[in-house]
């Protein structure tokens, strides 16, 4: 049965979405209207063929690399100016609540990837982000906040600007930072890659910051970048960390640490991450057993043509999470937010 808005009603009535890149939750038509407006030559004809660019369809990507380089390429050269992300975050905000009820999201994005190489100013990015998710909050009731991700193929130089933002505008709701990009030149933290981002987190951390990092989320890893992670990033929270299901030193250290993953199913089936349904089941049941805390996310809501309704409804119906156990996702969730309570 369904409510009156539409939504399962086997989900909880409010929901935390922790893991949302603003470069994948942008509805089609808004980042159509985005393009028109700032004259952006598009490699489509029409409105329709642009969706199709933009949109990852169930097997029309088998690996990370094709995944973000489908977000890369448009969306996040699209989103870049203060005006687009002022209209990104207000849009992601407001269809989330819609879509889900979503009363606690946080996003994140690279406010380096939407200044034009330095031809923008990263202030003006940044106080953009933040007007559209003041606005948005104000408008929906909703609490959110914004995570700034490291790039794995930034320079430690091009990271360490990032972090000085994030700890500037802290106070306006800037509660995060992350570490995400490709691991394919990086399958697993080397300790010179650890050593370097160590003490970046180690800074914001003592800056008052929370900390996640994107690691295990392709099949070609294993759960070493997870041990790696856990050994030197210590970080509150790891993006994705599937991998981990098959390495035991990863699970134990998982579990003895507290850690909260931040599951994402539909982006990790269209990643490879996980090459089924079944195979997701088995590594949360891997997670269940070994208590592990564990969270549903959507990552790329308008991406991935999914909502977290969706998610979440796609693990009531194949039986991977019982409808209790999907409340207590909700509950880790709302506790591992770096939004305060």
């Amino acid at each position: 049965m369904a409510k009156n808005d539409g939504i399962d009603d086997r989900l909880p009535t409010s929901l935390t979405d922790l893991h949302i890149h603003v470069g994948g939750a942008v509805a089609p038509h808004i980042l159509y209207a985005i393009a028109m407006q700032q004259g952006f030559k598009l490699p489509t004809k029409s409105y329709w063929e642009f969706v199709d660019l933009i949109t990852i369809r169930p097997g029309t990507t088998h690996s990370l690399d094709e995944y973000l380089k489908v977000m890369h390429e448009w969306t996040e050269k699209i989103q870049s100016s203060p005006a687009a992300m002022e209209r990104a975050v207000y849009e992601i905000i407001g269809k989330e609540y819609r879509s889900s009820r979503v009363e606690h999201i946080e996003l994140r994005f690279n406010p380096m990837k939407r200044n034009q190489g330095g031809e923008r100013d990263l202030d003006h990015i940044i106080h953009a982000s933040l007007r559209g998710m003041d606005q948005a909050c104000l408008e929906y009731g909703v609490k959110a906040c914004l995570i700034f991700c490291f790039a794995r193929e930034f320079t430690y130089a091009q990271n360490e600007i990032l972090l000085d933002k994030a700890i500037k505008y802290q106070a306006r709701g800037v509660l995060g930072i992350d570490l995400a990009g490709p691991e394919s030149n990086n399958l697993e933290l080397r300790l010179k890659d650890a050593q370097a981002y160590e003490r970046l987190f180690t800074r914001a951390r003592a800056a008052g910051l929370k900390t996640t990092v994107h690691t295990g989320e392709t099949s070609h890893t294993s759960g070493e970048g997870v041990v790696a992670a856990l050994r030197y990033l210590k970080p509150h929270r790891i993006g994705h960390g599937i991998r981990a299901a098959y390495h035991d030193e990863a699970l134990d250290m998982l579990k003895d640490s507290g850690v909260v993953l931040e599951l994402c199913p539909s982006s990790n089936l269209a990643t490879g991450a996980v090459k089924d349904l079944a195979e997701l089941g088995y590594v949360i049941n891997r997670f269940r057993e070994r208590k592990i805390p564990f969270t549903i996310n959507t990552d790329g809501p308008y991406l991935l043509d999914t909502s977290l309704a969706k998610e979440c409804t796609m693990l009531l119906d194949a039986n991977i999470l019982s409808t209790t156990e999907l409340a207590e996702s909700f509950r880790v969730a709302r506790q591992a937010s770096f939004i305060p309570s």
